[in-house]
């Protein structure tokens, strides 16, 4: 058995549900840059469509059972912290997804495989080929049992970003809010990898990639702050 064939195998082992169509479960693991160039393949972006729904779905009938006196504005906060493409990667992560991804080797080069854009989509078809191949309580499942860790987590103190924490130590500085540049744009339009720099002045610039702008600018905002030992 291949290396990718194993990583299937204990996917499937971790989320608990052996698939009958494996065919689905290989259309869900398939990034959309596979085939490019040659014969296209059916890859993973109506399957994440549809898991995108499926996933609400069940955050929001979870939500309404262990808050039944929230409201709507509470409930809607905690969605977005329950379904979010950074707790989809992580879920993503957790289950061996990653490896088990089919990516193109020349987005994988530039990072696709440790996306968080591309693990949180890849995570969102896999909920529907749950859905798809076991019907809505295989996917109730899947979500309750990888989910329950976001849950418990939802009334805790959420930490400030990086850009955040050094944004206030220039301003409690007197420096001017710190200024991120785009200084690099590789891979594909569904990949794409971003160089980000963040200038302070008095500071030399430092430089992070990440599959989006905000995610690299976080990045170098958090070398800077490890780099110089700022005080938060």
């Amino acid at each position: 058995m291949n290396r990718r064939l194993q990583a299937v195998a204990h996917l499937q082992a971790l989320i608990g549900h052996e698939f009958a169509d494996q065919d689905l479960l290989d259309r869900a693991l398939t990034h959309s840059s596979v085939g490019n160039g040659g014969t296209k393949v059916r890859d993973n972006e109506r399957l994440e469509f549809l898991g995108d729904r499926v996933l609400n779905l069940l955050a929001a009938e979870q939500l309404t059972e262990v808050r039944p006196t929230a409201q709507e504005g509470e409930l809607s906060r905690c969605m977005n912290q329950l379904v979010n493409s950074h707790t989809c990667a992580r879920i993503s992560r957790a289950i061996g997804l990653r490896e088990a991804l089919r990516v193109d080797a020349s987005a994988s080069k530039v990072g696709a495989r440790d996306s968080d854009r591309v693990l949180g989509d890849a995570c969102e078809a896999v909920m529907a080929a749950l859905y798809l191949d076991g019907g809505l309580e295989t996917a109730r499942t899947f979500f309750r049992r990888f989910w329950a860790e976001e849950f418990s987590d939802l009334d805790a103190p959420q930490s400030k970003d990086s850009k955040t924490l050094l944004q206030e130590w220039a301003m409690g500085r007197g420096l001017p809010a710190p200024d991120y540049v785009v200084v690099d744009s590789q891979g594909p339009s569904h990949a794409p990898i971003f160089t980000i720099e963040v200038r302070l002045p008095g500071y030399d610039a430092e430089t992070a990639k990440g599959g989006s702008k905000r995610e690299a600018e976080k990045a170098a905002a958090g070398l800077m702050l490890t780099k110089r030992e700022l005080e938060p």
